[in-house]
């Protein structure tokens, strides 16, 4: 399984990026597809999870409202559009994938949750 981010760089304080996860050697419509990020010096955080029929959770206190995920599973591929970004986005982020276990199963949100990890893109957001 290979997770490749990218589309990371450097940005403005009111700007937009997009990231992108390209996804292969896993069933993609099976997984949750999830974005992480870390700072220096502070702990992964949870930023937004996809579902593979398009449930999505975000991080209420950071992100929503400036930041959407979504995935095309025809090509394999989620996606995080970062809108409205601050000086504090700037991080470390990370794709993830979670398997899909149960029909009922919860968006999750923690890194212990998935089970595949991409290799992480720059996110620099200057004042």
């Amino acid at each position: 399984v290979q997770l490749q981010a990218s589309g990371g760089g450097l940005g403005q304080a009111g700007g937009s990026l997009r990231l992108s996860c390209a996804a292969s050697g896993l069933a993609f419509s099976s997984y949750f597809m999830g974005w992480f990020r870390q700072a220096p010096g502070k702990e992964r955080e949870f930023v937004a999870a996809i579902g593979g029929s398009g449930v999505r959770k975000y991080n209420e206190n950071s992100v929503k409202g400036r930041f959407a995920i979504s995935r095309d599973n025809a090509k394999n591929t989620a996606y995080l559009q970062m809108n409205s970004l601050r000086p504090e986005d700037t991080a470390v982020y990370y794709c993830a994938a979670s398997r899909i276990r149960s029909i009922i199963m919860a968006v999750p949100t923690t890194p212990t949750d998935y089970d595949y990890w991409g290799q992480g893109t720059q996110v620099t957001v200057s004042s």
